[in-house]
């Protein structure tokens, strides 16, 4: 009994955390690095498989949030004669909450069968000390990377324009390869613009008094819209940090690892200061430093003709967030409503330009109108007042037309009673005639005749002929889309061999590498390269049942090719990247 008790404690001492789906030979287990850690670590999760399979799917990590991987890794080996084979697909796991956390059961298909791990639990404590061994890679990127967000000022006025500009600061020591936003900021009590980067360039800069690399990942203009105390949410980047370590390879060169970081530039509070309680009466709302202009596109015409009078607010502020002051016309002028135009650009320094509402007159009576100035009301945040300003005055003159007093001797004429100076003539009258002349028309036999038949038989010839002309064009249709789908996946085969020709060479990889993703997409989907956006892609992955997988996969792939103009890659990224191409077309061609 003893003995048997002996062995029992010895079988589960070696048994790893670490689950095994098993059967016929075949053993699918789920591994972690670590069954309890901190809120602020990361976890790997490794699904190794000892045949090669179809249909992998990993669980859903509903309490984790994904910062690396999948990384896919194979494994071949002879020994005596006997083949030893093994296949990894890597996840890099950051915990979103404390708690007894449950890793679910991946799945593969092998040999038409399905095969399961079993569910893995963790324990997730509150924050740790981080090793600060400088050969630890996590310790070196946590020193070497960080996201800051630089606001331009943190009390402005209501209305009143800042810039949040978001930087991503990593030392010379370590190579960033991979960027992707996780979290974006969320601007509740904002009018916010996001101000679009064409391309991220790396520049110099400083960092706590050190030389550092650095990219401004997102710039935005923000105009609070409340007062008091607002929060900025953060801003959450998922990261792929290349580590060099003290190995070397064969030639001498330095050995770099990959580590998956998360970084966050943390919250900023703006504290919104109310405007002065002294405002005009004819303030409605514009901050920022302004002019207002009135034009008019003539100055004299004649009554019945028409002309524009249009009232210009010209400056730098809030242009979008208040409208232009009315015009007051007088009452000969007939007004129609405003045409409403804006002329505005946003830089870091907040919105510049104009806006304009210009108005249709239309005078009744000959004279000279006048139109009044008109006043506009602002506050300038720079000298912390009110100002008022006023247009020039415009006179219309009208030369030709009626008489504003015309109109009433008009009307004393008609009232006059004295019916004696009426004259009456014979010509003032028109009368109805009470006899009238027939003329007889000769009847024509329509009916049966060969106009009759020739109508009749038009709508039927018609039909017919609309018929063949869309079929005709639907046959022709299917055969370009064919053409089109042909094509496009011979050229697919063609990039992605130049890619691995060109694996040694990151510009011409990534090239090839995206030219066989696209012409893939077209071969399958039949999309035009002008629909080539990953939203679009998304959406039409999804409606083709593709695994979401596959689709993330896919579209992270895109980004790589984006990513690498402006970032350098390591020999590891690079070729993880054709092994993620080959493998995830694979998949979308097996599943569509």
């Amino acid at each position: 009994m003893r003995t048997s008790a002996t062995l029992l404690l010895l079988f589960i001492s070696i048994i790893p955390f670490e689950i095994h789906a098993q059967g016929q030979g075949i053993s699918f287990e789920a591994i972690i690095s670590k069954k309890t850690l901190g809120i602020n670590e990361t976890l790997r999760v490794d699904f190794k498989v000892n045949k090669d399979g179809d249909n992998f799917s990993p669980p859903n990590f509903k309490d984790f949030r994904v910062v690396g991987g999948p990384n896919q890794s194979v494994s071949n080996s002879w020994i005596n004669g006997k083949r030893t084979f093994s296949k990894s697909y890597s996840y890099f796991l950051s915990p979103i909450k404390k708690g007894s956390l449950s890793i679910g059961q991946a799945t593969i298909e092998i040999d038409n069968q399905l095969y399961k791990t079993m569910p893995v639990k963790v324990l997730i404590s509150k924050s740790v000390t981080l090793n600060n061994d400088p050969n630890n890679t996590n310790y070196v990127v946590n020193e070497n990377l960080h996201l800051v967000a630089e606001v331009s000022k943190s009390n402005p006025y209501l209305n009143e324009g800042i810039s949040v500009t978001y930087k991503l600061y990593f030392s010379p020591q370590i190579n960033v390869t991979n960027v992707g936003e996780i979290d974006s900021p969320e601007y509740v009590d904002f009018w916010s613009n996001n101000i679009k980067i064409p391309r991220l360039q790396i520049e110099r800069g400083s960092y706590k008094g050190d030389s550092y690399n650095y990219v401004i990942w997102k710039k935005i203009v923000l105009y609070p819209q409340k007062v008091g105390k607002l929060n900025i949410k953060p801003l959450s980047l998922d990261v792929s940090v290349d580590v060099p370590t003290n190995k070397r390879d064969f030639f001498g060169n330095r050995i770099y690892t990959q580590v998956p970081k998360t970084v966050t530039a943390g919250n900023r509070l703006i504290q919104v200061k109310p405007l002065p309680g002294n405002a005009p009466i004819n303030f409605n709302g514009a901050v920022g430093n302004f002019e207002i202009i009135f034009s008019s596109s003539k100055t004299e015409l004649n009554s019945s003709e028409s002309l524009q009078a249009t009232i210009k607010v010209k400056g730098s502020g809030n242009l979008k967030l208040f409208s232009a002051p009315e015009l007051s016309a007088p009452s000969s002028l007939e007004k129609y409503d405003p045409e409403h135009s804006e002329n505005v650009k946003t830089t870091l320094k907040g919105m510049s330009g104009d806006i304009s509402d210009t108005y249709t007159l239309v005078p009744q009576f000959k004279g000279k109108y006048p139109i009044s100035p008109v006043e506009f009301v602002y506050f300038d945040p720079t000298s912390n007042k009110y100002k008022s300003i006023f247009s020039k005055e415009i006179v219309v003159n009208v030369l030709e037309g009626p008489s504003s007093f015309s109109q009433k001797n008009k009307t004393q004429v008609l009232s006059n009673d004295n019916t004696n100076n009426i004259s009456l003539t014979k010509s003032q009258f028109r009368f109805i005639k009470t006899k009238t002349e027939l003329i007889k028309i000769e009847s024509q036999k329509f009916i049966y005749s060969t106009p009759f038949y020739l109508l009749l038989l038009l709508p039927v010839i018609i039909i017919f002929v609309l018929i063949g002309f869309f079929k005709f064009k639907t046959v022709s249709d299917s055969d370009i889309k064919g053409y089109k789908s042909r094509r496009a996946n011979k050229l697919a085969k063609k990039y992605l061999t130049e890619a691995k020709i060109s694996l040694s060479r990151k510009d011409v990889f990534y090239v090839a590498l995206e030219r066989a993703l696209h012409n893939f997409l077209k071969s399958k989907l039949s999309i035009e390269t002008s629909d080539y956006s990953k939203e679009k892609i998304k959406l039409l992955l999804g409606n083709k049942n593709i695994q979401i997988e596959s689709i993330d996969l896919f579209i992270k792939l895109i980004e790589n090719c984006e990513y690498a103009r402006y970032t350098p890659a390591s020999n590891v990224v690079i070729n993880k990247d054709y092994e993620n191409a080959l493998k995830v077309i694979s998949e979308i061609d097996k599943q569509i």
